[in-house]
């Protein structure tokens, strides 16, 4: 190609061939694209520049944060060394101008009052006679108790949700992986409640997903954001944390925190019970588990006195 090619062109043959290697690049790829419509509006041509990075980072955010900006980076980083090797003037830019793309924002820690809130909130959504009601509420309910992330809940099919065993299957999610997660017996008896409630309005087989729609099809994704972005309005909740308003997700962080501090109440030993909750949560990193107890300000205290603990077998080690 010369030097003369739209952005836009150039990015669409990126995808392509990334995608052709079986990379999905969904998210990422539509920020591409936008940058690519930027860049062209913008009137460029030729090798990528920092300076039109920098503007694209900054200018289509200027009120989000640099870990924003940073995440743009990220995403722009690899094009740029894809195109080099057509656009040898390109500049690359450092994976350090906005600082680290992956700082995690301390969440939302819902307290049980809270939870008790939401779900009774979902029940109350129109229609009071529908399947509605029930799908959030079990939704919503499911997560706070299992930890589930969203997108696991809402992909379970009904083969997944053994009542019989109170067993979850949670089927190929983040990292690849597959796991089996036990159920208390009160979710399992909401889950049933609700497969009940589900079965009698819609009809189901094996490819049928759990959570459905009242047109029995899966539940969007979008759809329920709004939902509880309604809910959340009408309850009038604050945040607390790093993030501007309480998520979904931030049931899965309740869930861990709530579990660490019971385990701490009980004098369970920490590091051992870690292990177990990094597999249960799905996490690929043990270190990802134990951020919370230096990342969420309610276990600041277990990690304290951990410290302490720790600091006082060396000076009795030295002593």
């Amino acid at each position: 190609m010369k030097a003369q090619t739209a952005m836009q062109a150039w990015v669409q043959r990126y995808l392509e061939e990334r995608r052709r290697l079986g990379f999905d690049l969904c998210i990422s790829g539509s920020q591409l694209v936008q940058f690519a419509r930027y860049a062209d509006r913008c009137g460029h041509r030729g090798p990528l520049t920092l300076d039109l990075v920098r503007d694209w980072a900054q200018g289509q955010a200027m009120r989000a944060t640099s870990i924003t900006w940073a995440r743009r980076l990220d995403i722009l980083r690899p094009f740029a060394k894809y195109l080099v090797q057509f656009e040898p003037q390109t500049e690359v830019p450092d994976a350090t101008i906005f600082g680290r793309s992956h700082r995690r924002l301390t969440p939302h820690i819902y307290t049980d009052q809270e939870i008790r809130d939401l779900i009774t909130a979902a029940g109350r959504l129109p229609p009071s006679r529908g399947l509605r009601p029930a799908t959030y509420q079990t939704l919503f309910g499911l997560i706070a108790a299992t930890g589930l992330r969203f997108s696991e809940g809402l992909h379970l099919h009904d083969p997944d949700v053994d009542l019989g065993r109170g067993v979850l299957t949670v089927r190929q999610t983040k990292f690849n992986k597959s796991r089996q997660l036990p159920l208390h017996p009160s979710s399992a008896e909401a889950l049933s409640r609700y497969r009940a409630a589900r079965n009698r309005r819609v009809s189901t087989g094996k490819d049928t997903p759990f959570f459905v729609s009242a047109d029995g099809s899966a539940l969007p994704s979008r759809t329920v954001h709004d939902v509880f972005a309604r809910l959340r309005q009408q309850l009038g909740w604050t945040a607390r944390g790093g993030h501007p308003q309480p998520r979904i997700h931030d049931l899965r962080h309740a869930f861990v925190v709530r579990r660490v501090m019971q385990w701490h109440e009980r004098g369970v030993d920490i590091d051992h019970a870690m292990l177990a909750l990094a597999t249960y949560m799905g996490h690929s990193k043990v270190s990802d588990t134990y951020w919370y107890l230096t990342g969420v300000p309610e276990l600041m205290a277990i990690a304290a006195s951990k410290f302490e603990l720790f600091a006082h077998r060396q000076e009795v080690g030295h002593g």
